[in-house]
């Protein structure tokens, strides 16, 4: 068969999770039980974060920054996987392929981008006490949250201009739940040697730099609770970083996850399961992690549903 230009692509497969029909309510249930959860759970993240005074700081601001783009993340997978379920559809267009491919990507590096930002302030708060108010400024956290953007945006339009370059031919069937980068360029017919190195390198490159940041920011962490000579102040200054240090390690894990299991394994089934982890289980986890052990967001939570329960105006002191 003639490889067919990109031009004369109208759509592509998406092979789901599972095929079996029998499976399928079960899976839309959990996906979509599962979506709700990360969505409200972050929500009520972002209401508690701007609605209270007493959380508009660093830590909070990035963490609000941190529970919308979770909700963009699974935002750019998940319905389109419950509606194909749904109809009893696998189709997904090019232009939506292409679309959702792009937002995928950006969400993803500003989940890292934004977790380095976050143990960057960690550094700064246990490390340099003292100056942590005249570093972590209002235009330098502002400043940090742009650049994440920035070159999140600028990576993800890369890799998309590199795909719109490829042709495609044959099956165009792509054996997960959404429009995952690896798996559309292994579709292409023409040559994606170029595509393979860009990727390779932007992912060594965005993936390596911002995780040796993270672990430099804790390697300085670490010594400087240590030099704390009362076990109560390292009590105290290792429990700031506990959450982050647990989303860190969650998302890190299940993103080396897939990697892993598909690079071990020639089963696709392997890499989707172990995708489930990083782009559904980890947005959902977030926001619980941080809230039990944050007594101010806990602190917040409880009001809030108090004088819900109540039915009377809630107002945030």
């Amino acid at each position: 068969m003639a490889p067919k230009n990109i031009t004369e692509v109208s759509e592509f497969l998406l092979l789901g999770l599972s095929e079996e029909q029998e499976l399928q309510p079960l899976v839309f249930g959990l996906f979509l039980c599962m979506y709700l959860v990360t969505v409200f759970g972050n929500l009520l993240i972002i209401l508690a974060v701007s609605s209270d005074s007493h959380l508009h700081t660093p830590m909070y601001f990035f963490l609000s920054n941190l529970s919308f783009v979770d909700i963009c993340f699974t935002s750019t997978t998940i319905p389109k996987m419950l509606w194909n379920i749904q109809t009893q559809s696998k189709v997904i267009t090019y232009e939506g392929c292409i679309t959702q491919m792009f937002f995928f990507t950006l969400f993803a590096g500003l989940d890292d981008f934004l977790l380095t930002v976050m143990a960057y302030d960690r550094f700064v708060a246990i490390c340099h006490p003292l100056h942590y108010t005249v570093i972590m400024n209002p235009q330098i956290c502002g400043i940090l949250v742009l650049v994440s953007w920035a070159i999140s945006v600028l990576h993800s339009l890369l890799q998309t201009l590199m795909v719109l370059r490829l042709s495609f031919c044959g099956e165009l069937e792509i054996p997960h739940y959404f429009c995952e980068l690896n798996q559309m360029v292994q579709l292409a017919c023409s040559d994606n040697f170029l595509n393979d190195m860009v990727m390779y390198f932007a992912a060594g490159l965005l993936a390596g730099g911002p995780l040796s940041g993270i672990l430099y920011s804790y390697s300085k962490i670490v010594s400087s609770i240590y030099g704390i000579s009362s076990a109560q102040g390292k009590l105290k200054a290792f429990s700031t970083c506990v959450s982050h240090l647990s989303v860190v390690s969650l998302f890190y894990c299940t993103s080396l996850g897939v990697y892993l299991s598909s690079s071990a394994t020639q089963s696709s089934h392997s890499s989707e399961i172990a995708s489930v982890m990083y782009t559904v289980v980890t947005p959902m986890l977030n926001p619980f992690i941080y809230s039990l052990r944050n007594k101010d967001i806990k602190r917040v939570m409880q009001a809030f549903f108090r004088k819900a329960a109540l039915n009377r105006p809630f107002v945030f002191s």
